[in-house]
C-alpha cells in the first residue's frame, strides 16, 4: 500500500481528501501547517504528498523545497489561486503537478495514481545526446558539459520524450498521454507551463513551439 501525506489547513478539505484516499486503499497521514508537514514527511517517508499552497507557519512552496532537499518525493500541489506565476514557481521547485480548487475527488485520485505509476516505471538505460546536452535516462540527470541542469521529474520526462523524437513535432495531447498518462479532458496549459519552465533552465532555443500543434526539440 502506498502512503500519502495530505497537507491542508482547511479541516473540511483535509478530512474529505483523507477519507476518499483511505477508501481508495491508500495509507494516509495528515498535517495542517508548514512545520508539521515537514516533520510528518521526515517521520513517515510518504510515497506522495498532496500539498496545499496556502499554509500557516510557512507556505506549501517552502514545504516542497524542504521535502525535496531530503529526497525526491512526488508532490501534487493544491491552490486556490489561478495565477500562472504561482503554478510555475511550484513546478520549478520540484512539484510534479497541481490542481486548482475546487477540484473533483475523482480527478485528484486519478492524478495521484498517474504520478505513482510513473515513479514505478523503469527508465531506458541508454543516454541521449541532444546538441550540448547529455540526458542520462537511468540516473535521470541532464548535463551541459560538466554542469548539471537540475530538472523536476516531469520536466525531465517531457525533455526525454521530446529527445527520443528529435525534430519531430509532438502534440500537447501526445505529451499528456505519454508523460502524464492522461487521455482526455485535461487542459493543455499543464504542458505549456512545464515547457516554459524547461526553457528557463535550458534556454529558449532548445524547444520549438509549433503554433496550433505542439512542440519539437
Amino acid at each position: 500500500m502506498k502512503r500519502i501525506l495530505v497537507v491542508d489547513d482547511e479541516p473540511t478539505i483535509l478530512a474529505a481528501v483523507a477519507t476518499r484516499l483511505r477508501a481508495e486503499e491508500f495509507l494516509v497521514e495528515t498535517a495542517v501547517d508548514g512545520p508539521s508537514a515537514v516533520a510528518a514527511a521526515a517521520a513517515t517517508d510518504p510515497d506522495l504528498v498532496v500539498l496545499d499552497v496556502m499554509l500557516p507557519g510557512f507556505d506549501g512552496l517552502e514545504v516542497c523545497r524542504r521535502i525535496q532537499a531530503v529526497r525526491p518525493t512526488p508532490v501534487l500541489m493544491l491552490t486556490a489561486r489561478s495565477d500562472e506565476t504561482d503554478m510555475l514557481v511550484g513546478l520549478g521547485i520540484g512539484a510534479d503537478d497541481y490542481l486548482t480548487k475546487p477540484f473533483s475527488m475523482r480527478e485528484l485520485v486519478a492524478r495521484i495514481r498517474v504520478l505513482l505509476r510513473r515513479m514505478d516505471r523503469v527508465a531506458d538505460v541508454q543516454p541521449l545526446t541532444v546538441g550540448e546536452y547529455r540526458i542520462d535516462l537511468q540516473a535521470r540527470r541532464v548535463h551541459r558539459g560538466t554542469e548539471e541542469i537540475r530538472l523536476t521529474r516531469i520536466e525531465f520526462d517531457v525533455l526525454a520524450f521530446l529527445a527520443g523524437r528529435p525534430r519531430a513535432v509532438v502534440t500537447r495531447e501526445t505529451l499528456l498521454e505519454h508523460v502524464w498518462g492522461w487521455t482526455s479532458g485535461v487542459e493543455s496549459r499543464t504542458v505549456d507551463s512545464h515547457v516554459k519552465a524547461l526553457r528557463r533552465k535550458l534556454g529558449t532555443g532548445v524547444i520549438r513551439t509549433v503554433h496550433g500543434v505542439g512542440y519539437a526539440l
